[in-house]
């Protein structure tokens, strides 16, 4: 297997998201912050409205780390087995055997997440957790990397079960996909056209430049990289300064910091630097911790938002200089 260096896997990564931008066209903040989390072992939350491409980006995402996805349309009826797996009868050994479920990918999209029951969010718990599925007592490996991007939209709410803060919070980031501009919708709209009707989404185009077992790789190498004292203690005290403000009824707990910290290496790499500076963990605050947030009842009725709460903590918690 290739050994990487920070450079080269800096390079590598670039070459990914050249691939991507094959079948992908513009939204490099949603690119930039998927990969940071699939590089930090992470999971990721995308809310908004549909038809903006979420599952086109997965799968080219996939296709360019030589990877598998597969997509779960979440519904009220839909049931955990129907997602994790279940056990099964062989009628022609009369043995039980383990049939796995959809989970079982190296991208796995849960697309309206919110429109399942909680028994079918709870079950990707332990996925998302542990990196295993337990069917039946036994537990099964999920592949390396793995990562769940779930969807929901964010104007419709009828019918659909809002997600528990225990399960928000095991969602390394979230991230708010708008409209593209003019001008890459155009080239969108061009570059699909010209290679069908457009009423298929195709990631032909897309080459993969590395297998799955390399692109874990570049995640172990992630962990190695140097993250002074001083970053630490900026990434806590923006988290902490989310547990005492009288606008916020829960701030975000230690999990917040550490995430910080991961996604902030991840950036890093991404840059092709072995080393995180408070740009890094300032960049990341939003996505990282705004969803982690609750508002109180003098912040609704203030009109603030957790992203503008976020925001002014920013303002207000002195960064270091280093």
């Amino acid at each position: 297997m290739k050994v990487y260096t920070i450079e080269s896997a800096a390079a590598a990564l670039n070459e990914v998201k050249a691939e991507i931008a094959k079948a992908f066209i513009g939204q490099g903040g949603l690119v930039n912050q998927l990969l940071i989390t699939l590089l930090a072992g992470g999971h990721i939350l995308v809310e908004g409205v549909p038809g903006l491409g979420k599952t086109l980006l997965v799968r080219a995402v996939a296709g360019a780390i030589g990877g598998e996805s597969r997509r779960v349309q979440f519904t009220p009826d839909l049931m955990p087995s129907d997602v994790t797996g279940s056990v099964i009868l062989d009628a022609a050994t009369g043995n039980f055997i383990a049939r796995k479920g959809p989970v079982f990918t190296h991208l796995f999209i849960a697309d309206e997440i919110n429109r399942a029951p909680a028994k079918t969010q709870a079950s990707l718990f332990e996925a998302m957790q542990e990196f295993q599925v337990s069917l039946d007592g036994e537990s099964h490996v999920l592949p390396r990397p793995f990562m769940v991007l779930a969807t929901q939209n964010p104007f419709e709410h009828e019918g659909t079960y809002p997600l528990p803060d225990a399960q928000k919070d095991r969602f390394l980031m979230k991230a708010l996909v708008t409209y593209p501009p003019v001008e890459e919708e155009k080239l969108m709209v061009e570059q699909i056209l010209s290679g069908g009707t457009g009423a298929e989404l195709s990631v032909s185009a897309v080459k993969a430049v590395m297998n799955p077992k390399e692109f874990a790789a570049i995640q172990n190498l992630v962990s190695s990289l140097r993250c002074d004292s001083a970053v630490v203690d900026y990434a806590v005290r923006l988290t902490a300064a989310t547990r005492s403000t009288a606008v916020l009824e829960y701030g975000a707990g230690p999990r917040g910091s550490l995430a910080l910290i991961r996604c902030a290496r991840a950036r890093a790499l991404l840059e092709g630097r072995d080393f995180i500076i408070p740009d890094d963990v300032k960049a990341l605050a939003i996505p990282v911790l705004a969803h982690r947030l609750t508002l109180s009842a003098e912040g609704e009725l203030e009109g603030l938002t957790e992203i503008r709460v976020v925001e002014n903590i920013l303002s207000t918690v002195e960064a270091p200089r280093i």
